[in-house]
């Protein structure tokens, strides 16, 4: 697949393509619709105070983690047409909710529940991997994911005007983020009826229960299991933080442990339930799969995506204290490392097609985020502000490069899996930042870039020893087990029985 590729619009893929990465783009734009119109907030709502929208803030990526998980699983059940327009319509409503709330709960439940909407990416990530195939899938989705991901950066720019110019007056702020979920919900009836998940006759390889993901060997599943505590635990890190803030009581941060506790544990009942059966009856050799190779890549997007979200919501205050910047000319400078977004994410996944070898592709991507963060590490006031920027933009290429190889990777690891992987490390993303945010409020700028570098460096040890090139991953059609055949014919029957 050329760039070229992108503007042909009259080919199925290509349109299919363009409609997904705008519903993710739309997705985003009301993710982060609440943080460009906070200082209009803070005016319009007497009540309303700087400590309450960082715990908007906190609030808003909280449920992202399991959202991720849950929609990985109904991904794999339902497809992703389905999927992205149920999730664009359902997210409205929180959305307009919080618009128009006038009392704290209000806000705060329906911030929690739109955080939900974080996990629109996945949904992306399978429909693409549903109508490319694996030669050309690292560009396609990484185009998807760069463009969409763009909506965030756009909401940034394009909001406060729309609040102050378009509806005006104290409310402004009320009708703009309602303006985006009406937008929202609307692109998701368009989108239902818009296209189809895969071009014609394609097959949607389910697993046997979407409940939890497949393993290959009785040591996969422990593995499973202990990379899937951390996915809901990490949400113990938001609790505490909270509870510190003095939202909390301690009788309630219990309850909230209790709850965490609980599914967890849920989730591991969930694994043995679906693995202990297909393990005791023995897996094909042709339909096993290596796990370390997702470990690796939860780590990868940890330690890419994680850091990303991380860095951006420190990198203005960072440049406007350390070069004593206004507040706009240091937001400027700090975009630069989203609007990398649009360029070096795809070419993370076209380098990984070009390249004939995935694993070498990410393994130079997260080297150079180590070395790129170490460098920032080193940043400070004698430095020209050129050489910051330049050495910012250049670590963001490698940082967004790095998320399109590791989804270039992904749908050729397990076909009927893709929604589940996806969900897994997608919410590794989010562990990521989370950890990397808290882990910022002990530590300065300089010990921050470091930390995040540390991370990346592990990441590429991990994906030395485990990550291993998807035997597909150049193929011109996915690989097909015969559990793959075996399951497409129960479905068959069960539909002709119907």
């Amino acid at each position: 697949m050329k760039v070229a590729d992108v503007f042909r619009v009259k080919n199925p893929e290509i349109r299919a393509l363009h409609l997904t990465w705008i519903a993710f783009f739309i997705t985003f734009y009301v993710w982060f619709n609440m943080a460009p119109l906070a200082s209009s907030m803070l005016k319009s709502v007497d009540w309303l105070t700087a400590d309450d929208l960082r715990l908007f803030a906190i609030c808003n990526v909280a449920l992202t983690i399991p959202a991720r998980i849950i929609v990985g699983m109904a991904l794999d059940r339902f497809g992703p047409r389905r999927v992205f327009s149920v999730l664009m319509i359902l997210m409205a409503i929180p959305a307009l909710a919080f618009a128009f709330g006038n009392t704290m709960t209000q806000l705060l439940v329906s911030r929690l529940v739109l955080s939900s909407i974080g996990a629109s990416f996945v949904v992306g990530i399978h429909m693409t991997a549903m109508w490319f195939k694996p030669k050309d899938i690292g560009f396609a989705e990484g185009f998807y994911a760069g463009w969409g991901n763009f909506g965030s950066a756009a909401a940034a720019i394009t909001l406060p005007t729309i609040a102050l110019q378009m509806y005006g007056g104290e409310d402004g702020w009320r009708w703009a983020i309602a303006q985006s979920a009406v937008v929202m919900a609307a692109y998701g009836v368009f989108y239902w009826f818009a296209l189809t998940d895969g071009p014609a006759g394609t097959v949607h390889r389910k697993p046997r229960k979407a409940v939890a993901l497949e393993v290959s060997t009785w040591g996969d599943m422990v593995k499973l299991i202990l990379w899937t505590i951390p996915l809901v635990g990490v949400l113990g890190i938001l609790v505490w933080r909270i509870e510190n803030m003095g939202y909390l009581s301690a009788t309630g941060a219990t309850i909230c442990y209790a709850v965490i506790f609980a599914i967890v544990s849920y989730q591991i009942v969930q694994i043995l339930r679906v693995n202990v059966p297909i393990l005791s009856k023995g897996v094909p050799e042709d339909d096993k799969y290596p796990f370390n190779s997702v470990a690796a890549l939860n780590s990868t997007y940890f330690a890419n995506f994680g850091a990303e979200l991380a860095v951006v919501s420190m990198l203005p205050m960072f440049f406007e204290q350390t070069w004593s910047l206004s507040a706009t000319a240091a937001g400027l400078i700090a975009a630069s490392f989203a609007f990398v977004n649009l360029v070096a994410r795809p070419m993370g996944g076209l380098v990984s097609d070009r390249m004939g070898n995935r694993r070498f592709v990410m393994l130079s991507y997260m080297f150079g985020i180590s070395v790129g963060f170490g460098l920032m590490g080193l940043m400070n006031s004698t430095w020209p502000l050129i050489v910051a920027v330049g050495i910012t933009v250049f670590t963001s290429f490698f940082v967004q490069g790095a998320e399109g190889a590791t989804f270039g990777i992904i749908p050729s690891i397990k076909r009927r899996l893709t929604g589940q992987i996806s969900g897994m490390a997608g919410a590794y993303g989010n562990v990521g930042a989370v950890v990397y945010l808290t882990i910022y409020t002990f530590v300065t700028p300089t010990q921050f870039f470091y930390i995040i570098a540390c991370g990346a460096f592990v990441s590429w040890v991990l994906c030395i020893m485990w990550l291993k090139e998807p035997e597909s991953g150049f193929a011109d059609e996915y690989q097909v087990s015969s559990v793959d055949l075996e399951i497409e014919n129960e479905q068959r029957q069960a539909s002709a029985g119907n």
